[in-house]
């Protein structure tokens, strides 16, 4: 909770630091059409924030639902106790509470996901468990729980949060300025600022995506280094990582992309949630 309170603590400063200079700078005079400064940084926070947080609050909901994955308690079979108890070893050890564990069909891949440290969920797929050995399937599980362990999914959260607020906010400064500059447009809002603001959000959108997936390839790095504190070794993910490699990686859905082992390589490095595979590898081995 510290990190989060941080975490928000230094985007409001930012935000105000940001307020100061366009006022500074006399466009927050403009922005009266707009209800003024502190109105449009109110709304833009809203905005930005209400549709990431309630991804994060039904990201267990929606990535059940959407792989069709079935909750295990350990009953169902040998392998599925030998999975139960492993993530139960692996949470204990990272200091978390128990995450459900869950199954679902599908080409190898495994994902972490949920809102909190000690109601998280750890899924992987029948294609991994047939797929790798043990000790490799087990490396994927400690890459898991640590995500859940390092907060990924609620920074995550925070951090698309917090770049959909200033999409939103610049991208009504960016119109404002095209309006009464370009347009010349002193009463009100016109046809310049609607089309400018369209047009800056999909070009901030897609700057915002950069960031988002930069932080999501560096967290991709902590992970790996989890599984190898957790397994004492990091042999066991180097393995299952090179194993990854010779395998078609298959598309999670897009709200639990980020939180899997793998993912498909994007059309640009830029867009990639995850580093290459060979990087990974070398991160790895490059420990002591």
């Amino acid at each position: 909770m510290m990190r989060i309170a941080l975490f928000l603590a230094t985007n409001v400063a930012v935000l105000v630091v940001l307020s100061i200079v366009l006022r500074v700078l006399g466009i927050d005079q403009a922005l009266a059409t707009q209800g003024g400064m502190g109105p449009l940084l109110a709304f833009s926070a809203v905005v930005g924030f209400t549709g990431a947080i309630i991804s994060l609050l039904l990201s267990k909901f929606m990535a059940k639902r959407s792989t069709r994955a079935k909750v295990i308690t350990g009953a169902e079979g040998e392998t599925q106790r030998w999975l139960v108890d492993t993530v139960k070893r692996l949470a204990d050890k990272a200091g978390i509470g128990m995450p459900e564990v869950a199954v679902y069909d599908g080409p190898p891949n495994a994902f972490a996901t949920g809102a909190f440290k000690n109601s998280a969920l750890v899924a992987v797929s029948t294609g991994l468990l047939q797929s790798m050995s043990r000790e490799e399937v087990e490396a994927v599980l400690g890459h898991e729980i640590g995500h859940v362990a390092n907060g990924d999914m609620v920074t995550m959260t925070l951090i698309q949060g917090v770049v959909n607020t200033f999409v939103v906010f610049l991208s009504r400064i960016v119109g404002t300025f095209v309006d009464r500059v370009v347009f010349r447009n002193e009463s009100g809002t016109g046809p310049g600022f609607f089309i400018t603001v369209i047009v800056s959000q999909i070009l901030l959108g897609i700057l915002a995506s950069m960031i988002v997936a930069w932080y999501s390839r560096r967290r991709e790095f902590r992970a790996d280094e989890a599984s190898a504190s957790l397994l004492g070794s990091p042999n066991p993910m180097v393995a299952a990582l090179k194993r990854l490699g010779g395998i078609e990686p298959t598309a999670l859905p897009e709200s639990i992309k980020a939180f899997g082992i793998n993912d498909k390589p994007g059309f640009m490095a830029l867009f990639s949630t995850h580093p290459p595979i060979e990087r990974r590898i070398a991160a790895l081995q490059r420990q002591p």
